[in-house]
């Protein structure tokens, strides 16, 4: 007989436990054991026994294992904003076992505002003045467990706008953008605009302006007129205060009237050109001068420009008739011009009469008709010539004579690279499904669309690159190219990536770097093509380098503490906006947060490309790097990544912001981190931290996934923290850093980069640059064992203008074949 196979059950699941033993007590008896070791509530359920032997199952009877502690929260408080003096509900509930249980409600950690109440327990509050934390308390024979401080806050009237700004005036109209103030936990609704026109009188129009956008256009606006704008905006509580006026000017419209009464007199120095001077005021406009201007046989033959109403012509040829005509400028322009004037070829010195249509269509038609008849003849030449050249073998065929061999020979123009012949990169050649072809539309760019330039940075997947993007329009924008290496990939991997982008494509947010596109390398027939993502160009770097700057270069700065929340707020929008696509990022750093030229932060690097590295980019082991230090425990014990991984990693991404980029956790090795979180160690309150936001922290640190919050609530809390400190005006709060164009050179980069890192993040800056969206493959934290030193690195790694796509035998290959073209005719 041979042993059965014996199964453990839980509520209909096989017991996935290394604790499980059998004894055999004879050829046909067997004893298994099922142990559990620190019981906790989710082991509680039915149990029972399977055991099969040659196709027979025996089924045990079941038995129920209940665990008992102290009360588990199964609702806790939320947060809430409330209108002042309004009735307002809050609920909290819990469960046992054991039961019965009562709950007692806490205000302010403290008070008790309700006698013990069963489970669930609604809290009801007739209205409170300012802000207030409620918590509760659930208690059991078995002990206390008390859940979460909510916070209610006090709806009030918002803070006014700040940052009026008029831009993009023309004549008649000009655009007004501006920032919210704090909007006091009630959403704005609209935005009021008034509108100063400082003319002959005081006129004062409103616009009534639905926000967001907060922005707006103004339209048929006077021309060269003084103008003012102040805002308020409102929520449910009332209109905040206005801000202060802001004055611009329209400009000036071109003249709409043309000189009049043009006429010529004859001297002996040659003509005299007069007209009637238009009287000043007579329209909203400064008169700059007058510009003359006169032909001849239907070419210009001289323009002058003069300030009275008259002008002297003496360079022109008095055997031809002459054309003048003359309009009015000032700064916007010239305006219409006046009629014709002829002054005829004869001797009469004041013979003037209206101009005629006096262009003749035959020498244009000759011309035309002698373009046509050389381009047809080059043509037939060329024709001609290419049919001898792809005819051969007919030639030689009737040389040969009847019954002979014929050679049929086509000559074509080729070269060999000394490679295989090259493929061109399709959607068909990749292999993928019709559904993502049609979806790939928008988001596939063809290789020819872009300029591949100088290499920004090189890491352990591929490479990013500067690029020239050709638009729609024939205009050039600057782009960064990441590139990835071609030893990697199977269809698999591209489709997958490809639909990756497709999906990312849609994404919309300011706080989001937006994929541009991406493109398929072509490569040697047989081979798969090397994928591309096409990014913004970030000329002011990434955020980590910032921080860097301001607190370690040659020249730091302080940055207020206002600055960094708004960094912090912009990051937490665009993970925000990330989250409700259902998007994990699973490597938020600030190495990985990208500025704006307007300095507003925006989220980068999110996953693309890391996904068709390979399928264990993120697990542990010598063959793999992982950024550790930034993972949540789930993610290094499991290898689990959800939207609680990522707020982890958004609290850790706080830590550094507090501190303007140092290193977390200095000074323990990788391999401890694990065993330094489990043991419920964290990172440590910087020096100069407000209580609030290391709290905040804290949070996100928390090490059951589903008690962190939610990125709502912790912009919301942001924005909180930042309204109390608006006290400090914004012109207090600039970023006195000039990053211009020091992206590549970046000296003063250098003396910060070298400055003091541990091995703790391979980070090698001689490669890259503040100023562009540039991968941070090469700065992820290595495992032990796998470290190597600085000049263990390939020379390939280490050289600024590095070779970019391409491994070194490649690009070996590649240059060999760049220099020695040979073309076979």
């Amino acid at each position: 007989m041979e042993e059965p196979e014996i199964q453990w059950m839980k509520d209909g699941v096989p017991v996935q436990s290394a604790d499980q033993m059998y004894i055999p007590e004879d050829e046909d008896h067997w004893i298994s054991f099922l142990s559990l070791k620190n019981v906790e509530r989710p082991d509680a359920g039915k149990y029972w026994c399977e055991a099969e032997d040659r196709g027979m199952k025996a089924v045990s009877e079941n038995i129920w294992i209940m665990v008992e502690g102290v009360p588990y929260f199964t609702m806790e408080p939320k947060d809430l904003a409330v209108l002042p003096n309004t009735p307002f509900n809050i609920t909290c509930a819990a469960v046992g076992p054991p039961e019965p249980l009562t709950i007692l409600w806490l205000v302010g950690g403290s008070t008790t505002v309700k006698n013990p109440d069963s489970s669930p327990s609604v809290l009801f509050m007739p209205g409170i003045r300012q802000t207030t934390y409620f918590s509760c308390e659930a208690h059991n024979s078995k002990g206390v467990s008390s859940s979460r401080a909510a916070v209610v806050h006090v709806k009030g009237l918002p803070h006014p706008p700040s940052n009026v700004i008029v831009n993009k005036v023309t004549r008649t109209t000009a655009a007004v953008t501006w920032r919210p103030g704090f909007h006091n936990y009630s959403a704005f609704l609209s935005c009021t605009m008034q509108v100063l026109v400082l003319h002959d009188t005081y006129d004062v129009f409103s616009l009534h302006i639905n926000v967001p956008p907060y922005a707006a256009n103004l339209e048929e606006l006077k021309p060269l007129t003084n103008h003012s704008v102040r805002l308020q905006c409102s929520n449910e509580v009332g209109p905040s205060a206005f801000t202060d006026w802001v004055s611009f000017q329209t400009l000036e419209s071109v003249p709409t009237i043309a000189p009049q009464n043009v006429h010529v007199t004859r001297t002996e120095s040659g003509l005299m050109l007069e007209w009637e001077e238009i009287a000043p005021g007579l329209q909203n406009y400064t008169v700059l001068g007058y510009k003359v201007q006169w032909e001849q046989e239907n070419v210009t033959q001289g323009e002058v420009f003069v300030q009275g109403n008259q002008a002297n012509l003496t360079v022109w040829d008095p055997q031809k008739d002459l054309t003048v005509h003359v309009c009015m400028a000032n700064s916007a322009g010239c305006g219409p011009w006046s009629d014709f004037l002829l002054v005829a070829s004869t001797e009469e010195p004041d013979r003037q009469r209206n101009p005629h249509t006096r262009m003749s269509w035959v020498p244009l038609v000759l011309g035309i008709l002698t373009a046509l008849v050389t381009v047809v003849a080059m043509t037939l030449i060329f024709l001609r010539k290419r049919r001898k050249e792809t005819r051969f073998g007919h030639m030689f065929g009737s040389m040969l004579g009847r019954g002979g061999p014929v050679i049929q020979f086509t000559a074509a123009r080729s070269f060999n690279r000394r490679g295989t012949e090259m493929l061109e990169a399709t959607l068909d050649s990749v292999g993928i499904s019709d559904e993502l072809k049609s979806k790939l539309t928008d988001v596939l760019v063809q290789q020819q669309q872009f300029t591949l330039g100088r290499t920004l940075g090189k890491g352990e997947f591929g490479s990013v690159r500067e690029a020239q993007l050709k638009m729609e329009d024939g205009s050039l924008q600057k782009v960064a190219v990441k590139m990835l290496k071609t030893e990697i990939f199977c269809s698999s991997d591209i489709e997958e990536f490809l639909r990756e982008a497709a999906f990312m494509k849609e994404f919309d947010h300011p706080n989001v770097c937006k994929l541009i596109g991406v493109s398929l390398k072509s490569r040697t027939k047989g081979r798969l093509p090397v994928p591309m993502v096409i990014l913004p160009f970030m000329k002011h770097g990434d955020l980590h380098t910032f921080l860097l700057m301001s607190r370690i270069g040659e020249e730091p700065i302080t940055l207020p503490i206002q600055t960094l929340i708004r960094f912090m707020i912009d990051i937490c929008s665009g993970m925000e906006y990330l989250s409700s696509k259902n998007f994990i990022h699973r490597d938020l750093a600030t190495r990985n947060c990208m500025l704006h030229e307007d300095m507003t932060v925006c989220v980068a690097d999110f996953g693309l490309s890391k996904k068709i590295y390979s399928g264990d980019y993120y697990r542990q082991g010598c063959a793999s790097k992982l950024p550790v230090k930034w993972l949540a425990l789930e993610s290094l014990a499991d290898n689990v990544y959800t939207v609680y991984s990522d707020v982890w990693a958004f609290g850790v991404t706080l830590w550094e912001i507090v501190t303007l980029g140092q290193t977390p956790y200095a000074g323990i090795e990788n391999s401890e981190i694990y065993s330094y979180l489990v043991a419920g160690n964290r990172l440590k309150q910087p020096p100069d931290c407000l209580d609030e936001l290391y709290e905040m922290m804290c949070q996100c640190w928390i090490t059951e996934p589903k008690r962190r919050p939610c990125f709502t609530d912790l912009k919301r809390r942001l924005e909180a923290i930042l309204g109390r400190l608006s006290l400090l005006s914004e012109s207090q709060d600039p970023l006195y850093v000039n990053l211009g164009e020091t992206c590549g050179a970046a000296a003063a980069a250098d003396s910060i980069l070298h400055s003091g890192f541990d091995n703790d993040c391979r980070m090698d800056f001689s490669q890259t640059c503040s100023a562009a969206a540039v991968s941070s493959d090469y700065r992820y934290i290595v495992n032990p064992g796998c470290l190597r030193d600085a000049n263990e690195w390939p020379p390939s790694a280490q050289t600024p203008e590095a070779r970019g796509l391409l491994n070194e035998d490649e690009d070996d290959e590649e240059e060999i074949q760049e220099a020695r073209v040979v073309i076979n005719l």
